[in-house]
């Protein structure tokens, strides 16, 4: 029996050591390739901060990387193509929040999961939205507060464009009528761009969007930001006051660019992708690159973006109820 019991426990020790070894030697193995898979189109902020990332992981988390757009579905199709993939590090999602945390309160069925479906990496960059008005406004209107009394006034003005129905910044300017007390109809664009042409053009009175799309557009002068919607003044922005410096502090909200693996990759994966990420997130290029598009590069441990994940969903559920909003209305 002494022998046998010393025999099992030698069996066991030899396995465990086999494990570790095998465990590190994946954690060092490097993938072949791996894909960084975006919602949407090439050339746009989401796919621009893939393709700066993509290119500092190639040679150090794979020998390749490349961007794979996905586009539909407002970013879903993206999100299922990760959910269906082998947890081997060889594809990976980036996305905006508000497609984890917005979504599973405006659709009655979503194809996924955001807390089960899908493993938190780090955080890419965040950003802050603006206010923009164009020349449908007139010129003396310098303030949210001018813009709300403007649209008492006129009421045929009481509109604004964003990139998408269901995104933060159309929250954001639904949200300014409610608590403004106007009425302001929403109009969905395919991107920000496409709402800041329309409003140059006196189309639209108002674009509620990122504000490294609205800034693009100061040098025209037929656009005027009112206000941003971060904690603090964007340095992207710094002259503009925040909606909160002027009394609208409900409208306080910042959006996020994360990454993520499928669900059940292997803590030896995360860990390694994130040391990846954050030393991409940290390169010169990629936060001059990031700025360009008035974002900030940001990442994070994985436990930090979970933990963010949980409670910007939890955040967004009041705020849609009442807003009112569903994407079937």
């Amino acid at each position: 029996m002494t022998v046998n019991r010393r025999q099992a426990l030698q069996s066991a020790g030899a396995a465990a050591l086999l494990a570790a070894i095998g465990r590190d030697a994946f954690a060092q193995a490097q993938i072949e390739t791996t894909k960084i898979i975006t919602g949407f189109a090439a050339g746009g902020t989401s796919d621009t901060i893939c393709r700066r990332v993509a290119q500092r992981l190639q040679g150090d988390f794979a020998k390749a990387a490349v961007v794979e757009n996905k586009t539909g579905a407002g970013g879903q199709i993206a999100v299922t193509t990760v959910k269906a993939a082998a947890p081997d590090g060889a594809t990976i999602l980036q996305t905006p929040t508000s497609i984890l945390t917005i979504y599973p309160h405006i659709y009655k069925k979503l194809p996924y999961e955001p807390l089960v479906d899908l493993t938190p990496v780090s955080l890419g960059c965040v950003f802050d939205f603006g206010l923009a008005v164009g020349p449908a406004v007139p010129a003396n209107v310098r303030t949210v507060s001018d813009f709300v009394n403007w649209v008492k006034a006129n009421p045929q003005g009481g509109n604004f464009g964003s990139p998408a129905a269901g995104s933060t910044p159309h929250f954001v300017g639904a949200l300014l009528g409610k608590v403004g007390g106007v009425e302001l109809k929403h109009a969905a664009y395919r991107g920000t761009q496409p709402a800041m042409l329309d409003l140059v053009g006196g189309n639209i009175s108002a674009v509620s969007g990122p504000i490294g799309d609205l800034t693009q557009h100061l040098a025209t002068g037929k656009v005027r930001i009112l206000a941003t919607s971060g904690t603090k003044r964007s340095r992207f922005a710094p002259d503009v006051p925040t909606y909160a410096e002027q009394g609208f502090p409900t409208l306080t909200h910042s959006e996020w660019f994360a990454f993520f693996l499928p669900a059940k990759a292997s803590p030896e994966l995360v860990t390694r992708l994130n040391t990846s990420m954050k030393a991409a997130l940290a390169h010169k290029d990629v936060i001059d690159g990031l700025a360009t598009f008035g974002l900030e590069a940001m990442s994070s441990t994985p436990a930090e973006l979970a933990e963010l994940l949980k409670r910007d969903t939890a955040k967004w559920a009041p705020i849609v109820k009442q807003v009112g909003f569903t994407a079937e209305a």
